[in-house]
């Protein structure tokens, strides 16, 4: 399935996309509250809907990141070992963990804006996983039976701000900045992630591309990494890094500048595009 979160006539839902349309489930669910969030631990019950005839057209919503309201969102730097080729820096023996927040992510389709502040407004193409089943201390062996799907992630980055200290977070959480969907789909659907091409395309010139076995540490490895620390809960979002050819390293630099449109697309989880504006 690919379940989405969108806003219709000034309202937000959330449901199926079909080829042929939307399968709205707001409500619909016994158990189900008012996003996503709350239907990602009940997945068996959601999947009859999805032969359901379409209740909306895909032109009739604007898309949301599939979870608007993620009770943890975090990101893992230095994942791939091409990106960290390119750094120049050493494989970090644990994972590299640093917090978005909600208000830095559009949907797709939505602008991405660059702030006042800065120019130095970078793509970071990365594959995100979401929780559906919570826990603690959940072991590799187990991970993959937590996670509810997958979606392309872009970890927007203000480069000149995310240097300002050691800690990554203040060029990484400015306001929609970065974007994520274009839905979540389903493990079901996506089969062996590794074999999984991943590619970032600035108005159409290929920046980034990797397959996911460059991730250094894999979705098994953070959620055990991740649950030890705290617990997981249903809705969490994990992106879990880029790959090399971010324009920071590129001679010279390359931006994001408006006018701009960014693609973010994985093999089987559709295309993330977005414009890019200057912040009003």
């Amino acid at each position: 399935m690919k379940l989405v979160s969108y806003r219709t006539s000034g309202a937000d839902s959330f449901g199926i996309w079909r080829d042929d349309g939307i399968v709205d489930l707001k409500g619909k669910i016994a158990g189900g509250g008012a996003t996503l969030r709350s239907l990602l631990d009940k997945l068996d019950a959601v999947a009859p809907f999805a032969a359901n005839a379409p209740d909306l057209a895909h032109d009739a919503v604007d898309l949301l990141p599939p979870v608007i309201d993620p009770p943890k969102l975090l990101c893992v730097g230095l994942n791939y070992k091409t990106h960290i080729a390119e750094t120049g820096r050493d494989a970090p023996a644990h994972p590299i963990l640093f917090p978005r927040y909600p208000s830095s992510l559009v949907g797709a389709g939505e602008d991405l804006v660059r702030p006042k502040v800065s120019h130095d407004f970078d793509f970071e193409g990365e594959l995100a996983f979401v929780v559906g089943r919570g826990g603690r201390h959940i072991s590799e062996a187990d991970a993959l039976d937590h996670v509810a799907g997958y979606a392309c992630f872009n970890d927007g980055s203000i480069r000149d701000w995310q240097r300002h200290t050691t800690q990554f977070m203040p060029g990484k959480s400015f306001w929609r900045s970065g974007s994520f969907g274009p839905w979540l789909v389903t493990p079901d659907e996506v089969g062996d992630l590794g074999s999984l091409s991943l590619t970032t395309r600035l108005n159409g010139e290929v920046m980034q591309q990797a397959t996911l076995d460059d991730l250094l540490f894999g979705v098994p490895a953070l959620v055990a990494y991740i649950s030890t620390i705290l617990p997981l809960e249903p809705g969490d979002v994990v992106a879990t890094g880029t790959t090399g050819g971010v324009g920071l390293f590129r001679k010279p630099p390359v931006w994001m500048k408006p006018g701009d449109r960014v693609e973010v697309e994985i093999e089987g989880l559709g295309i993330l595009s977005n414009g890019i504006v200057d912040e009003a």
